[in-house]
């Protein structure tokens, strides 16, 4: 027992100010969102009054409003058929370019790639202008499509780069013997190579999901003119400015609280998925 014991490698200083440094930054993330939760069954008074209490009483309007009078009803509804069609968009796009610019050898593939890859480095506010009036021309501004399309082109990038590494690391001997099946490059594909890469393939569709969702500037600058089709970080905007006006804190808490939970639920089921995802992508 105590060779195994001398075998074990101790606890360093440096280790226990990660985990106190990774305690402090949990507790300022959790802390917020659990304020902001508690919040939405408060009154004004209990807000303002003490903001450390708990609800007096649990107050159920506040969220009723804000589904209701608020909108955040129609507004979930809309980001969620945007981020659906974006994401799912993404994933089948990006997997198929990440596929062939990473298993394919041709002239300019890598040219291709650093292409995709340069898109990483592009601060997507620089380019707002022009896309507005690309959009517009298309006629697709003020339109769930035309976000639905720029926000594919803005999530290509890091899929394409991410699952161009992952799709390297898949074994060469399973494409070889497909072929040798008689296996086209599309079966190959959608049958043998994207079921390989499945946690990759989660784990980046995750974080498509979270960054579609939670994008601003896109749709503010795309879908300003067409309030019946705003999606959530919208509705939350004009809800934060209405509440200074009419004095609906409660209300506007109960909306922030709606738009997190989604995900907060979606990252809490599907975290091992992450993790496994980035892991396998390291390892291998």
């Amino acid at each position: 027992m105590a060779s195994r014991d001398m075998g074990r490698p101790r606890p360093g200083v440096l280790s226990g100010l990660s985990h106190v440094a990774l305690a402090v930054w949990a507790l300022l993330i959790i802390l917020p969102l659990l304020w902001t939760f508690l919040a939405s069954f408060k009154s004004n008074s209990e807000i303002f009054g003490d903001p450390l209490q708990l609800p007096g009483a649990l107050r159920l309007d506040s969220w009723g409003r804000a589904w209701d009078e608020a909108h955040i009803g129609q507004y979930m509804l809309n980001t969620v058929i945007v981020v659906f069609f974006g994401t799912a968009g993404t994933m089948l796009f990006g997997s198929m370019a990440a596929y062939v610019l990473g298993r394919y050898r041709f002239v300019g593939h890598k040219l291709i790639y650093y292409y995709f890859v340069a898109g990483l480095a592009f601060p997507v506010f620089l380019a707002l202008g022009p896309l507005f009036f690309v959009v517009k021309q298309l006629g697709l501004l003020n339109s769930h499509v035309g976000l639905i399309l720029v926000y594919i082109a803005y999530s290509l990038p890091f899929t394409v780069f991410f699952l161009a590494a992952f799709f390297r690391t898949l074994p060469e001997a399973v494409a070889e013997a497909a072929r040798i099946d008689g296996a086209s490059h599309t079966r190959t594909f959608f049958q043998i190579m994207v079921p390989m890469a499945r946690p990759g393939l989660i784990s980046i569709t995750i974080f498509n999901v979270l960054g579609q969702w939670n994008q601003y500037l896109l749709p503010l600058v795309l879908l300003a003119g067409a309030p019946d089709k705003w999606v959530l970080t919208q509705g939350i905007a004009g809800i934060s400015t209405l509440a200074g006006y009419q004095a609906d804190w409660p209300g506007l808490f109960a909306a922030l609280s709606m738009t997190i939970l989604p995900v907060m639920v979606v990252y809490i089921i599907f975290q091992r998925q992450i993790q496994s995802g980035l892991g396998s992508g390291a390892l291998k």
